[in-house]
């Protein structure tokens, strides 16, 4: 043990000896005092690492000490212990957040389980983490080496997420680092998966392909559309699978999950490209054919996607559905509490989209600003900074007013992110786009064995701008650099997160179906 000081507060605590002494013996430093006042004047004078309060105690209630101690300092545990049972007392002592309740009278050992649970949790956390991984770490390792196919890379990755985020609360950082290798080895072996397999994928007829962007709505969203209940679509953008696991339990009060399943993102991995893909429910050259000016290539100027609600209807009447529908595209504060207050009337539809953009323009700031560099400077701070936009956003009040009006929702994407380390040489002309995971143009030079190339952007679905265009693709953790002014390029991109390219970060997807409760 390493001597943590304990507060115990109990107006018998000459009667509590033998569970102190017990306590002193495995290595635990108890102050003890007899009433509330003195309990409060031990907490504001010194630092304890918990609190045993006793619920019944002269002067000053128990719960009132309680009150004032979560009052002067929020983050101190404290342990409430009573010999009453009453529902009340109980519900009064979690509502003020006490973090365990004990009834006397008191055994040893369920009082040092209560501390094992609350100070010496993240070591056991730890603990228990590292050797639960070893175990696993084989069978991710020869799971990653195997010929996979898409439900398996669906599973595996689900898998390398759980174990990512049981990283983060334990705070384990020598496994982390194994960890961080073999999701490395990961994605090595997915961009193999996908250079193999990505273009049998593409034909919309292919119905033993994975559900992608361009046949999400028809695969994967109107299937969960019930007649008669109130259907939302939220695809908020540039949502990885890790991000979307971060806020689930904020959901979890006010929805039940029927569905997590991950989709496979068209390449690139771009708004552009695969959110056009999605609400047209087109692949970008068949968008280029049948909307004529309304599809913009890269070196085009103005928004490119500026015609997703005219994509979206069209894609309806082509599939004839006649619903009653909205669009609502949020890029803003102002317009994600003008759709809040709208969400009554919205009610009223039999479908309704929003696309909501928050996560794609963290990213940037991200790139773009030193100090989100601070703010998330790794992974885990990118999924706390996420965790803490969504908590306190106008879409999570609204998807919860949703849950009120008993609606159903379906939350998805259209491409992730991965954080790159990795630069790529290639050299074009000035109309070559200046994403930094993918590159089209014409005459692109570049080493074949770092990219995956799709010499006829026909072939992938995608309009071709030039006679000689091609298109490529930066896999893994990679980024392409201009051999001009080379390192200031690598070292002010290195470590960005960015999309376009091939990784299991960005291409597998989550599309989540939530019912109220």
């Amino acid at each position: 043990m390493a001597n943590e000081r304990i507060l115990w507060a109990d107006d018998e605590i000459e009667l509590l000896k033998p569970h102190i002494i017990f306590l002193e013996n495995k290595g635990y430093n108890i102050t003890t005092v007899n009433n509330g006042l003195d309990a409060l004047d031990e907490v504001k004078s010194n630092y304890f690492d918990l609190v045993f309060l006793d619920e019944n105690m002269p002067g000053i209630p128990g719960l009132e000490v309680l009150k004032t101690i979560k009052e002067l300092k929020n983050d101190l545990p404290v342990v409430m212990i009573t010999k009453s049972e009453e529902e009340g007392v109980m519900e009064d002592a979690i509502g003020t957040k006490i973090d365990d309740f004990l009834i006397k009278p008191l055994n040893p050992n369920q009082v040092l389980l209560s501390i094992k649970k609350i100070i010496d949790k993240r070591e056991l956390v730890k603990d228990k983490t590292t050797s639960d991984y070893q175990k696993e770490f084989m069978q991710i390792g020869m799971a990653v080496n195997d010929s996979l196919s898409f439900e398996e890379w669906k599973n595996l990755y689900k898998k390398l997420v759980y174990w990512e985020m049981n990283f983060d609360k334990s705070k384990e950082t020598g496994m982390e680092d194994i960890f961080r290798t073999q999701l490395q080895d990961a994605n090595r072996s997915f961009c193999k998966f996908v250079e193999s397999n990505y273009l049998k994928f593409l034909p919309y007829d292919n119905a033993n392909a994975p559900i992608m962007s361009h046949t999400l709505m028809r695969r994967g969203i109107l299937p969960e559309y019930k007649e008669g209940i109130p259907f939302f679509f939220i695809l908020i953008d540039n949502l990885r699978f890790d991000q979307w696991r971060t806020i689930a339990p904020l959901l979890s009060e006010n929805f039940r999950i029927e569905k997590e399943e991950l989709y496979l993102s068209i390449l690139p991995t771009t708004t552009q490209y695969s959110r056009n893909a999605i609400f047209s429910g087109l692949m970008p050259i068949d968008i280029q054919k049948r909307f004529q000016g309304k599809w913009s290539n890269d070196e085009d100027e103005g928004g490119k996607n500026n015609f997703e609600a005219d994509f979206f209807s069209d894609l309806m009447q082509r599939l004839r559905k006649n619903l009653k529908t909205s669009f609502t595209k949020i890029t803003n504060i102002d317009m994600a509490k003008q759709m809040l207050d709208n969400i009554p009337n919205l009610m009223e539809n039999d479908m309704n989209v929003i696309v909501y953009n928050f996560i794609d323009a963290l990213s940037h700031a991200r790139t773009d600003y030193k100090i989100m560099r601070e703010l998330a400077e790794d992974e885990r701070a990118y999924r706390s900074v996420t965790y803490s936009w969504f908590e306190h956003s106008p879409l999570f009040e609204a998807m919860k007013k949703i849950a009120e009006k008993g609606g159903r929702i379906v939350i998805s994407t259209d491409h992730g992110s991965v954080k790159v380390d990795e630069p790529i040489k290639v050299i074009g002309d000035k109309n070559t786009t200046t994403n930094l995971r993918y590159k089209t143009g014409k005459n692109l030079s570049f080493n074949k064995k770092e990219v995956f190339e799709i010499q006829k952007p026909e072939d992938g679905g995608l309009p071709k701008i030039h006679l000689s265009s091609n298109f490529i693709f930066a896999r893994e953790n990679g980024y392409f650099v201009y051999p001009n002014n080379l390192n200031h390029y690598s070292n002010y991109y290195q470590n960005t997160l960015q999309h376009g390219g091939i990784s299991i970060q960005e291409m597998l997807v989550p599309l989540i179906t939530l019912a109220s409760k």
